[in-house]
């Protein structure tokens, strides 16, 4: 795409606000996704204010496709957005599928390509070859910028989960990898099974595992704060880091004299590691789980350099050896997943009223922000092409 000029988007939202909002509700490619942007709950109530809603049929989504229809969606074939009218605004949560096609229409979806990570130019390039536009669901933010809808307390709350699973099967097993793990139908049936793990590892090790939360105050931190209260452990084994305890930069060394690690910070701006192998090989460490619920692995500043790599829920973690002791890393970047339904709903009625403005048109200032960012990533983009 070396070259190529970037153009604003020929139905950019000055043109929308005379016409029907029609919103497209692809299916998703990414394995073991099960989630949903918008439940038939918001598609009803966006329907009633006359919006056109089609939704792709999708048979790992955690809502049956019946359910959209009976919400007043028309439903139509998985993975026909490329041949949905040029108005039409796709709407998904994780990445499109791998091609190098231009993209022509406005997309609304986790693009993870604003902070430069790995194939962001080549993303960037498609749009601007179709003339469509990426309007990332990780910046929509408030006029105080506050992200106006975010995954963030399920995903502090699943990743502490999968970290307290690989903790209690290590401690069941004498050591091991945890086993592919499949969606829970709600937190109760979650919570419970992780009572009944937690009672059998401490009956093996004696003692329930010190956690160490880092970004403890923010959404993610709260919701892994929130499942190690829920399934039992003591508040004296819970630590709670935020800036106050990190101000000081990294790395960290107090973060090896915990069992389980929980990183939940958001990387905004380039920080010292937080920990490095070097630090992992020295002797006595009792960290033995890592969960990466902020999952930069590709980001050239990721502060935790050693987990440069995506694990899935066929095969949760991948193991650092350092030292006497293996690591295990959970680098899982679509974790609330496991809770899908639950994490749906929280979703869609936080963006709901930020979907409704678009039908406002121009001059709504969540849009223009998201807009503008595009344009200026796309610009960045176009001139390292070159």
């Amino acid at each position: 795409h070396s070259g190529q000029s970037f153009q604003t988007p020929p139905f950019h939202l000055s043109n929308m606000a005379a016409e029907t909002v029609h919103l497209w509700l692809r299916s998703e490619v990414k394995p073991f996704e099960h989630r949903v942007g918008l439940d038939p709950a918001a598609c009803a109530e966006l329907i009633s204010a006359g919006f056109k809603i089609s939704v792709e049929k999708f048979a790992d989504r955690c809502v049956p496709d019946d359910e959209y229809a009976d919400a007043g969606c028309t439903v139509v074939d998985e993975g026909s957005w490329p041949t949905a009218p040029a108005d039409a605004i796709i709407f998904g949560l994780k990445e499109l599928p791998e091609s190098d096609e231009p993209l022509k229409h406005r997309h609304l979806f986790f693009g993870h390509c604003f902070k430069n990570q790995g194939g962001w130019k080549e993303l960037l390039g498609r749009f601007a070859a179709g003339g469509g536009e990426l309007m990332d669901l990780e910046f929509l933010t408030n006029d105080h910028g506050q992200r106006v809808a975010a995954f963030g307390f399920m995903a502090g709350f699943t990743g502490a989960a999968v970290g307290l699973m690989q903790w209690c099967h290590a401690q069941i097993n004498n050591g091991g990898a945890l086993p592919a793990i499949t969606p829970f139908k709600n937190e109760a049936e979650m919570t419970t099974e992780i009572k009944a793990q937690l009672a059998a590892a401490i009956a093996a090790s004696g003692n329930p595992p010190s956690v160490i939360i880092m970004g403890a105050l923010g959404r993610c931190g709260r919701g892994a704060q929130s499942l190690c209260r829920k399934v039992g452990l003591p508040d004296s084994t819970i630590v709670c880091w935020d800036m106050e305890e990190t101000k000081g930069g990294g790395p960290f060394p107090a973060l090896l004299t915990n069992e389980v690690f929980i990183n939940c910070i958001y990387l905004s701006k380039p920080i010292p590691p937080f920990l490095t192998t070097e630090m992992l090989a020295q002797p006595g460490r009792k960290l033995s789980v890592l969960v990466d619920v902020s999952c930069d692995t590709t980001n050239p500043h990721n502060p935790l350099p050693f987990c440069n790599v995506s694990t899935t829920f066929d095969k949760p973690t991948f193991d650092v050896v350092a030292g006497e002791k293996v690591l295990s890393c959970v680098t899982i970047d679509h974790l609330p997943t496991l809770l899908p339904l639950e994490s749906s709903q929280h979703f869609a009625r936080d963006l709901l009223p930020t979907i409704m403005l678009l039908k406002i048109g121009a001059g709504v200032p969540v849009w223009e922000r998201a807009h503008k960012l595009f344009v200026d990533k796309s610009a960045e983009a176009a001139a390292q092409s070159v």
